[in-house]
């Protein structure tokens, strides 16, 4: 009798548990742009194997990098988030600013001196702001990674005033807000997904081209003439963990936690190995014969000073209130 009973517990508990799973997917497709060993990737591949580890391979992920969900377009992944054509994303907020106008706080000219001004930004009301903006337009954010400072390279000659920038041709990402930066410095910006990027710069189609340290050694740009660095650290480049609002809700709440604490798990790794390889990453890039330019506070004023219209502008377009909450987060962090 007691063995009989136990079996029938047994069914009902499968019964009950069926419908739930029967609803996840065998596995679930993760859009990244850059893979390991970028942090970008690190930070997507801890996810997918805490996600895991911690359901008991219930959930499976996997990752698609250099943005391949949406034919190497990374300014369309987060509508493909959004539409279902992606399950989940690591997206860069300047990825998703066209799409969520708010995410261009973080590309406002010289607003963060440091990390400790990005972190009073994403852990504070701020971020709580931008999550809610992410999940108005349709994705629901789970935590924070980055993909780092953006510095300036170039292949003709030292960049220490934006006269140096003058008639440079430029490669900026797919942001409005970035046209406008260099424009004003006196660059000539041209827009390209990452993936033309290095082919332009081989050929020279394009002069320069501004990206983390930790991208730069790693994809190797001094191999493409890029042998001039400015370290003049203009922006940063959050990363966001987002997921589509129907797959989140097919997940039990169970499982949302999960995915939600391994996100913020996996960001904090990806966090680290971003700032953690700055310096290295300079080592490295100075050993292969790259002038690495440290700008004085006042050669990086002129910079600040040449983008004052460009940060009044977008201040409008990204919300007044949401900048004045950031400069308030930073100037009391």
């Amino acid at each position: 009798m007691k063995f009989v009973k136990a079996l029938t517990c047994a069914a009902l508990a499968a019964l009950i548990a069926t419908p739930a799973l029967a609803d996840y997917k065998k596995e679930y497709k993760v859009s990244t742009v850059l893979p390991a060993p970028f942090p970008w990737g690190v930070a997507a591949e801890k996810w997918v194997e805490l996600v895991k580890e911690r359901t008991d391979g219930r959930i499976n992920l996997k990752i698609y990098s250099g943005s391949q969900l949406v034919s190497g377009d990374q300014t369309k992944e987060f509508t493909a988030l959004r539409q279902g054509i992606i399950d989940m994303a690591i997206g860069s907020t300047i990825n998703w600013s066209p799409q969520v106008k708010e995410l261009n706080l973080f590309s406002l000219p010289f607003l963060m001196p440091d990390y400790k001004a990005v972190d009073a930004l994403t852990n504070g009301p701020v971020g709580e702001a931008l999550f809610k903006a992410v999940d108005k337009k349709g994705a629901v954010p789970l935590a924070w990674a980055e993909n780092g400072f953006r510095q300036l390279t170039n292949s003709k000659h030292e960049v220490r005033s934006p006269a140096d920038l003058k008639g440079l041709k430029i490669r900026v990402v797919g942001s409005p807000l970035y046209q406008d930066i260099f424009t004003a410095l006196g660059a000539n910006p041209t827009q390209m997904s990452w993936a033309d990027a290095k082919p332009a710069l081989t050929t020279k189609a394009v002069d320069g081209q501004e990206n983390p340290m930790t991208v730069y050694k790693i994809a190797k740009i001094h191999t493409v003439s890029q042998m001039y660095m400015t370290r003049w650290s203009y922006v940063n480049d959050p990363l966001l963990f987002a997921v589509n609002k129907r797959v989140w809700k097919s997940f039990s709440e169970e499982d949302q936690a999960i995915l939600k604490q391994a996100a913020i798990d996996a960001g904090k790794v990806g966090i680290e190995a971003s700032r953690g390889g700055d310096e290295a990453a300079a080592k490295e890039i100075t050993g292969h014969g790259v002038t690495i330019t440290e700008l004085t506070e006042d050669e990086r004023q002129k910079f600040v000073d040449a983008t004052r219209d460009v940060y009044a502008t977008w201040t409008k377009k990204i919300g007044a209130d949401l900048v004045k909450m950031a400069e308030e987060s930073i100037a009391n962090r």
